[in-house]
């Protein structure tokens, strides 16, 4: 395996040059990725691959295990609308999970939407659905081959009739329903061939009335002046108002409010820059509840009076606390509040002035998720979720304080035989960073331990207690798996993550080379049975990280990830992410960009064994960003390690992956893992 011969990557002469800087990118005709001749090499490194990952004698036992590991079944936290219950269910191997409704929640679940039945290979998916108000409507999203790109269908509940109507060329939007209609966002349809990669511009807001064609659809919301901006409609629980968020990046909302009981209103501008978060939780007539980190990195839950919008005259519901505030709901005329201390979760029950109650007791490390209720339900619903264990869902009851597990899955997996622990160690500038540590609670610790550290770091994402599912593969061979929650992301609040954005990004890097170097020295591993994994703006932490420390670890798996840091914003939202990033028409964000940027900084070394995982059709992170760094790595690599990359063909950014295309990505993924560190299954 050690004599691979890679295919015969052609080069161009192609310079760019930033700031008298000249950069040369010899597979820029990689970019096209419609092209024949792309279309030819993605085939033979596919071939070249697959020829690899076939001589692991044990890959079909891996993917075997991960098979019956993944048949349990699974269910997501209900919602309430109008008198039935709605939630996805998924028997175990189902490519999609089920739309199911349930008159009470003792009732066995009816099918409502099968997406398994949207196309014979599961690559069709769907991406959002929304019940209107009195639970007549179903409007739901579906998308093709993993695609951003969503179209939306519609359906009467009662008769489970679909309706004639199709929205098309929507991104990027939720479906908000007011009254027989909804609001939704879009771009105007792409040029042909350019749907995948044109740049998305314009976005704008339409009401679709029930029962009418797509041409009749009322533009509510657009700005000409601004050709990047996107908007989001989201309406108020009694229906009266019309909340739209407008977004540059990735990171804050601008903010305005329109009374719909008459169409000539005008609306209210809360909020025209963007430089915090905003989401409206509830509303009592004119008084808005908002969750925001406006002037509270950590996050607050303040109350505005639209007759005086202005944020002096804003009052602090629940002020910001020294830890993260993370989510709210309403329940039985209280405030429940999520909390996130020290990455593991928190709930409270308040009053509607803010005044703690009581606290809803919890079990151990864990993430709650899908907080569940209505301002005059007496219940909530939610589940918890740990390293170890899959998703439970709980009932909780207001009147009495009390929770109640209504669903426990039946998984292949003996939970109780591991142990999570979390830890703190030191990043390169002294700053505290923790980390979470999963193993066998009897395995013996030897300091040699084949160890995998999965990372983020970004976009103010939390990395929280989950459970995956491949992940207990590892578990269960004896493997050490570690999740630091470093800086970019938001477990620690806004702070955190600004202080892993732009020329702070090296921040990110440094605090998961750190861990790396942590599981070492503290003697759980050694670095040659260390394996690094990322996906997305993961993916660029990995790429990061194996060119700045190529000895930091045996095996490399970068995912669907951000790779060349200098064109990222000429692609589809790319632009969006230069409020973590930069962009390198800015010449001090060029500077910076240009010392991390993976695909420039591949140098004459030897590499970790490298899997570079993508999907063909991924309109988020182009595919060319994989194509140009495993490109440059095959070339530039003087060590026997393996340069390999998997194209995902018909498949996306990994959103609606259908379970088989998961399953077979993962069991090569773990296959190449487990050979290249040694280890036996």
């Amino acid at each position: 395996m050690s004599q691979i011969q890679y295919p015969q990557t052609k080069t161009v002469n192609q310079t760019d040059t930033y700031f008298g800087q000249s950069i040369q990118d010899p597979y820029r005709w990689l970019e096209d990725d419609n092209s024949a001749e792309t279309k030819e090499w993605v085939g033979a490194q596919n071939s070249l691959t697959q020829s690899y990952l076939q001589k692991i004698t044990y890959k079909d036992k891996i993917k075997s295990r991960l098979t019956e590991l993944w048949n349990f079944d699974k269910k997501s936290v209900p919602f309430k609308k109008g008198s039935l219950f709605f939630s996805f269910v998924n028997n175990g191997l189902q490519n999609q999970s089920v739309f199911c409704y349930q008159k009470s929640l003792q009732d066995e679940p009816i099918v409502l939407l099968d997406p398994n039945l949207f196309s014979s290979d599961g690559t069709t998916s769907l991406n959002t659905i929304s019940i209107s108000k009195d639970a007549k409507y179903l409007a739901y999203g579906i998308s093709k081959a993993g695609s951003d790109w969503v179209e939306i269908h519609t359906m009467e509940i009662a008769t489970k009739q679909e309706l004639p109507e199709i929205i098309k060329w929507v991104k990027f939007s939720n479906v908000a329903w007011k009254g027989n209609g909804f609001y939704y966002s879009r771009y105007a349809e792409p040029l042909k061939d350019k749907a995948f990669t044109q740049k998305n511009e314009f976005h704008k807001v339409y009401y679709h009335q029930v029962g009418t064609n797509q041409q009749q659809d009322v533009l509510v919301y657009e700005d000409l002046d601004n050709a990047e901006r996107n908007f989001t409609a989201q309406v108020s629980h009694d229906e009266n108002y019309l909340i739209i968020y407008g977004s540059e990046t990735t990171s804050g909302q601008s903010l305005s409010i329109k009374d719909l009981s008459n169409a000539q209103n005008p609306f209210i501008k809360i909020i025209t820059n963007f430089d915090n978060e905003y989401q409206v939780v509830e509303n009592v007539g004119k008084q808005f509840y908002v969750f925001t980190n406006y002037k509270a990195p950590n996050y607050k839950l303040v109350k505005i009076d639209l007759e005086s919008a202005h944020a002096s005259n804003w009052k602090d519901v629940l002020p910001e606390r020294a830890y993260l505030l993370e989510e709210i709901t309403f329940c039985d005329n209280k405030i429940v509040s999520n909390y996130l201390k020290d990455v593991s979760s928190k709930l409270f029950v308040h009053d509607l002035e803010g005044k703690e109650l009581k606290e809803i007791k919890l079990q151990g490390i864990c993430k709650v998720n899908g907080l569940s209720s209505d301002i005059n339900e007496k219940a909530l619903l939610y589940s918890t979720v740990s390293y170890t264990h899959p998703e439970e869902i709980y009932f909780y009851d207001a009147m009495v304080n009390t929770s109640k597990r209504i669903f426990k899955p039946n998984i292949n997996f003996k939970s109780n035989d591991y142990i999570t622990k979390q830890v703190f160690y030191n990043s390169k500038d002294g700053t505290k960073i923790s980390m979470f540590i999963t193993h066998k609670k009897d395995l013996i610790i030897t300091g040699n331990n084949p160890c995998f550290v999965f990372g983020y770091g970004g976009f103010n994402i939390s990395y929280t207690p989950e459970f995956r599912i491949d992940r207990a593969l590892f578990l269960e061979a004896g493997g050490i798996y570690c999740v630091p929650n470093i800086r970019g992301g938001g477990e620690y609040g806004e702070e955190w993550h600004k202080n892993g954005t732009k020329c702070k990004k090296q921040n990110v890097f440094d605090d998961f080379i750190a861990a790396c170097d942590y599981l070492v020295a503290e003697k759980y591993t050694t670095h040659n049975k260390l394996a690094i994994h990322g996906r997305s703006n993961g993916g660029l932490l990995i790429g990061a990280v194996m060119t700045q420390r190529p000895d930091i670890a045996k095996v490399a798996i970068p995912t669907v990830g951000v790779l060349d840091m200098l064109r990222f914003h000429k692609f589809t939202i790319g632009r969006a992410w230069t409020v973590d990033y930069g962009c390198s028409e800015n010449e001090e964000e060029y500077k910076c960009l240009i010392k991390y940027s993976p695909l420039h900084n591949v140098k004459n070394v030897n590499y970790p064994a490298t899997l570079v995982l993508t999907g063909d059709h991924d309109d988020r992170v182009v595919p060319a960003h994989s194509f140009k760094f495993i490109s440059t790595l095959q070339k530039n690599n003087v060590g026997a390690n393996p340069m390999l990359i998997r194209v995902d063909v018909n498949a996306g950014h990994g959103s609606g992956k259908p379970t088989d295309k998961q399953i077979a990505e993962f069991a090569d993924m773990w296959s190449f893992v487990f050979y290249n560190l040694e280890m036996s299954f």
